[in-house]
């Protein structure tokens, strides 16, 4: 196909998106109106699953399908982070100590924030339907809230307390367990990711149907994925250094291991 074709299909395609577009946006409503339909659908809604935390229903409940699309987006993009992160011919990966000279301060303020962080990472994917948060932000905490060993100089204790096998393992597991979870709707005889389990009184823990579960699923995928895509970016700055330069007619250390 020659350049010319090519941009001509490009102008193409860009008059009909931006056709489209144009036709979408004038049925908006004007910009500082007192009409406000998709606010009143999705807080209806919200009140009628039994959700007090409006953004858990629209993301897990009312546009579960789009919140699937996001997760499994986050899913292969760490895949595709940590394959490029991986050693290559010519590195080779060498034993990290605790790290540097920490403060004691530091350490101190670290031992204190690292359980404190943990819980609050916990608590704020479990209330994610009925409180700010849910499992994304949740996520984020609990991964984070790990890695402040690293900050303390405690890089060994991390890797200890950081097996990747089984994070990797849970990153996937959430993916599936969202999967599964929308399944069970049609299964249930509603519609694909449907809200089709009792959902509760508002305001209860147990409430909210199966938000609850999605934000568990989510913040499965998104703790796990975050810890795997920092522990790359660790490897990289710590443990992954280039093997000494070698001559061509040199055999490399593991070649002659392997002989």
């Amino acid at each position: 196909m020659s350049r010319g074709v090519r941009m001509g299909l490009l102008g193409v395609a860009l008059v009909a998106l931006g056709t489209m577009l144009w036709a979408a946006l004038a049925q908006l409503p004007g910009f500082g109106g007192a009409s406000h339909p998709y606010r009143d659908l999705a807080v209806a809604a919200t009140f009628a699953h039994a959700t007090a935390n409006a953004v858990s229903s629209i993301n897990f409940d009312q546009r579960g399908f789009d919140t699937f699309g996001e997760e499994t987006i986050l899913f292969c993009a760490v895949a595709g982070v940590i394959a490029l992160l991986r050693p290559v011919h010519r590195e080779r990966r060498r034993t990290v100590g605790s790290g540097g000279q920490t403060l004691e301060s530091t350490s101190l303020v670290v031992y204190v924030l690292f359980p404190l962080t943990l819980v609050l990472g916990a608590d704020v994917v479990a209330h994610g339907a009925i409180t700010p948060g849910g499992g994304f932000q949740g996520g984020v905490v609990l991964a984070t809230g790990i890695h402040l060993l690293y900050v303390g100089g405690h890089y060994r204790l991390l890797e200890r307390l950081r097996p990747l096998d089984w994070f990797a393992q849970g990153e996937s597991l959430g993916v599936v367990l969202f999967g599964a979870l929308g399944l069970a709707g049609a299964a249930l005889g509603a519609d694909l990711f449907a809200n089709a389990i009792p959902q509760g009184q508002l305001g209860d823990f147990v409430s909210s149907g199966t938000v609850p579960l999605f934000n568990i699923a989510v913040g499965m995928t998104v703790a796990s994925s975050v810890v795997i895509l920092l522990s790359g970016f660790l490897d990289q700055a710590l443990a992954i250094r280039a093997a000494p330069h070698q001559d061509p007619g040199e055999r490399d250390e593991d070649e002659e291991g392997a002989a």
